[in-house]
């Protein structure tokens, strides 16, 4: 299989184990070759640090894109994350697009938003650029607050499955050809991926474990994306993501003074032999 380029846009938190210090490492024991744009750098994450240093690398994005296309260089794949505002989507839709080779694929992770809530200083307006962004999408990746948030659809906790039949139709409509929806169970003890493509809708499910982890959407992406990058079907990319992502879980749990992110690392050798 021909080596693949990919290009990720998303923050950089320097100290937590989410973001760009996540997908980096992952998508590179894919053996795929990841180039970096971040959108901004924060000191930490913002999820149970305070005093965080932030710098909005907006202003970058362009010049960065132009001299790119000054070059010549191209991606087989591109794939978002957390964008800090519309203005990082536009620059998205308008600049890193168009850089994709002939054929290549658009994922687009909406991270916005968990626990039924838009993330700080995110509004409406973010949420209808976003849906734009996902209509240019081939796959999007949402939680189940973003994907009720992209729909208009009021947010449920408790819900059946002619529920997320029905949100995943509305979700397909925004454009994109595959709909991968995560944090999806039928049962208290389950979690899993509801998979929609071509109309076709597929479940992965996985065990519910206990605790609240940090940048588990991240670790879930990248490996989707660098699997689907290996040529692994969604369906499969989808199954892969969600056993890395339950292993790296159960790795965080046995260390509970590991609050902050999920141990990844340890686990990196398991996905590459998930993929082969």
């Amino acid at each position: 299989m021909a080596y693949k380029r990919i290009l990720t846009v998303q923050d950089i938190s320097c100290v937590g184990q989410c973001s760009l210090t996540v997908a980096l490492p992952v998508l590179s024991a894919c053996g795929v070759e990841t180039c970096v744009l971040p959108s901004a750098v924060l000191s930490t994450h913002t999820g149970g640090f305070s005093g965080v240093h932030f710098r909005d690398l907006s202003e970058d994005i362009p010049a960065i894109a132009d001299h790119w296309r000054r070059e010549g260089i191209n991606f087989d794949a591109v794939y978002t994350g957390y964008l800090g505002g519309t203005r990082q989507i536009e620059s998205a839709e308008e600049a890193l697009l168009p850089l994709t080779a002939p054929g290549g694929l658009v994922v687009v992770d909406p991270a916005m938003a968990d626990n039924g809530k838009l993330y700080s200083g995110f509004d409406e307006t973010y949420v209808d650029a976003m849906r734009g962004l996902c209509g240019r999408a081939d796959v999007i990746l949402p939680n189940l607050t973003e994907g009720c948030m992209l729909t208009g659809t009021p947010f449920e906790e408790a819900y059946d499955e002619t529920w997320i039949r029905h949100l995943l139709k509305k979700l397909e409509a925004l454009g994109a050809p595959c709909v991968v929806l995560t944090g999806v169970g039928f049962a208290p003890n389950q979690t899993g991926v509801a998979l929609c493509r071509d109309g076709e809708i597929r479940y992965c499910a996985q065990e519910k474990l206990g605790g609240t982890f940090h940048g588990t959407g991240d670790l879930f992406a990248s490996a989707f994306v660098g699997a689907s990058m290996q040529g692994k079907c969604p369906e499969e990319a989808a199954r892969i993501a969600a056993d890395f992502t339950a292993l790296c879980i159960r790795n965080t749990l046995e260390e509970p003074a590991h609050w902050y992110g999920i141990k990844f690392e340890p686990a990196l050798g398991a996905l590459t032999q998930m993929l082969n």
